[in-house]
């Protein structure tokens, strides 16, 4: 009996010593990693801004996080929204440029868990080429059989992540529509 009692506290030591090391580790890393979110947040607002001068972020609802006016000359231009979406991984981000009548300016993928080869197709430029410019008088496509039979072979094999991507690109449009060009 003392030998599994001593063999518990030995493997209870080393399991708190392995919990101390990893928290101090948190302790370290944890603000270099949020300074590394922060900046990749504001690189990419900067990126899908259209050249307008971005505006103070308010709070959006239901799945948009956030929106922040974009202004030309003092008056709104459009809106960048960054949405939360499903994917074949999980929970994405998306954030989105609109004009004031919901047409897609730009669009980029931020944090997600796709699949690499698949569903990570998403993060590159060329993948949201298929959402410029729709959304106002062009719908925004929403399944792949409204693809150009090129885009809809480029996004074959992750129809979870076109799907999570497209809703949450038409909900941002629906919602930049509602707001209009007043805040």
């Amino acid at each position: 009996m003392t030998k599994y009692l001593r063999t518990g506290l030995i493997l209870f030591a080393i399991c708190a010593v392995c919990t101390a090391l990893c928290a101090l580790v948190n302790e370290v890393t944890a603000p270099a990693i949020a300074v590394n979110v922060e900046s990749e947040r504001l690189d990419a607002l900067d990126a899908v801004s259209h050249g307008y001068e971005i505006g103070e972020q308010m709070e959006g609802s239901g799945n948009i996080s956030y929106v922040i006016p974009l202004y030309e000359n003092g008056s709104v231009a459009g809106y960048i929204a960054q949405m939360l979406t499903s994917g074949y991984g999980g929970e994405m981000t998306v954030i989105a440029s609109y004009s004031t009548d919901g047409t897609v300016l730009e669009a980029q993928m931020m944090a997600n868990s796709e699949t690499p080869g698949l569903g990570k197709k998403a993060e590159e430029d060329w993948y949201m080429d298929m959402f410029r410019g729709h959304g106002a008088e062009t719908p925004i496509p929403l399944s792949k059989s409204e693809l150009s039979s090129e885009d809809a072979a480029a996004v074959s094999g992750a129809s979870i992540t076109f799907g999570g991507v497209s809703s949450a690109i038409h909900e941002g449009s629906e919602y930049v529509k509602s707001l209009g060009g007043s805040l």
